[in-house]
């Protein structure tokens, strides 16, 4: 990703003397803005909301201190109007406007702890977003790829791993689910006999979806192998294909194990790889998700519900017939071509 840029010397580009801003030493967590502000979002989000912050932070102190050392409370108008102005000029306009939402976040969280008037954090966070949009990331899915990816789990000699992988990809394809919804999903969320499954998304809403079109059969075989036991749906293997149902903390204690994340991400790249299919992640599998949706039912209220997406806004960026209907009309054009000029 992209950065934001600092001057060679060191010093803020936003004009802030930068031992202004630079906290003498850390603050308890219990008083720092930072720290109160990550608490009061979801696990999930927490992560890219740290990243934003450290970003930031880098940029105001002109690369010397972190989003846990900077005085936040001395943030003003002028400051956030030229945070707008580098992130705008660094990053898509999603990504810019999560950042400033970041900041605006700690900037509430300062005048909660009171280290701020609320005219003083009205002024400082009334920046305008971002404005713009960009395509949807990553790529559809093709139908060959989808079963060139599928049949290099079910003839893995890993019988454990194919089985998981397997189950991995019919909760990402058929129920459109965000890498960490899945590793989040407990055995208990998931009924064969209905075949809903209940999903845990962002804002800590929970939506309910469906393991239909054979999705069942494929999450079936793999409780088969994993057994019944409480826990997480989706388990570790390890590379010996025996299922890792409880793992060593840093303190000894034994607690029951769960997929991460980046364990999905390198799922789908490793068996991206032995398909022999062009590169993907876990996205383009929810991207598909939606797109073959929209194709089939053309109901982009139940596309938006069944993706979990607060804005039908978001859905309506992965219909894929408008841009059918572009390029069908283009094709109506045509250029004059004449061989022997070549």
């Amino acid at each position: 990703m992209a950065g934001i840029e600092k001057n060679e010397d060191g010093t803020s580009l936003t004009g802030v003397p930068v031992d202004e801003i630079i906290l003498p030493e850390r603050l308890p967590l219990d008083e720092n803005p930072v720290s109160a502000y990550l608490a009061s979002l979801s696990e999930n989000s927490r992560r890219p909301v740290r990243t934003s912050l450290e970003t930031v932070a880098s940029f105001l102190s002109g690369g010397r201190a972190s989003a846990m050392e900077l005085a936040w409370w001395k943030i003003g108008y002028q400051h956030m109007t030229l945070v707008r102005s580098a992130v705008a000029g660094a990053y898509a306009p999603s990504t810019a406007n999560l950042m400033l939402s970041a900041v605006r976040g700690v900037l509430r969280a300062c005048f909660r702890l009171g280290y701020i008037s609320a005219d003083e954090l009205q002024r400082a966070i009334d920046v305008p977003p971002v404005r713009g949009r960009r395509l949807p990331p990553g790529r559809a899915i093709e139908r060959g790829e989808l079963y060139a990816l599928f049949r290099v789990c079910y003839t893995d000699n890993k019988k454990a791993r194919g089985a998981r992988d397997a189950a991995l990809f019919a909760l990402l394809y058929v129920c459109g689910l965000r890498r960490s919804e899945a590793v989040a999903l407990d055995l208990s969320d998931y009924d064969p006999e209905t075949l809903e499954v209940r999903v845990r998304g962002k804002g800590n809403k929970e939506r309910l979806v469906y393991a239909e079109g054979g999705a069942d059969r494929v999450i079936d075989a793999w409780i088969e192998l994993r057994g019944d036991g409480e826990g997480a749906l989706l388990l570790p293997v390890n590379k010996g294909g025996r299922i890792i149902y409880e793992r060593e903390d840093v303190g000894g204690e034994r607690r029951p194990a769960r997929m991460s994340d980046q364990a999905v991400y390198d799922i789908v790249r490793r068996r991206q790889r032995e398909a022999g299919v062009k590169k993907l992640s876990p996205h383009d599998f929810r991207k598909t998700f939606i797109g073959d949706l929209l194709d089939a039912i053309g109901d982009l209220s139940a596309a938006q519900q069944l993706a979990g997406h607060a804005d039908p806004g978001t859905t309506a960026r992965y219909d894929r017939r408008g841009e059918r209907a572009k390029r069908k009309a283009a094709s109506h054009l045509h250029v004059p071509y004449f061989e022997e000029n070549r």
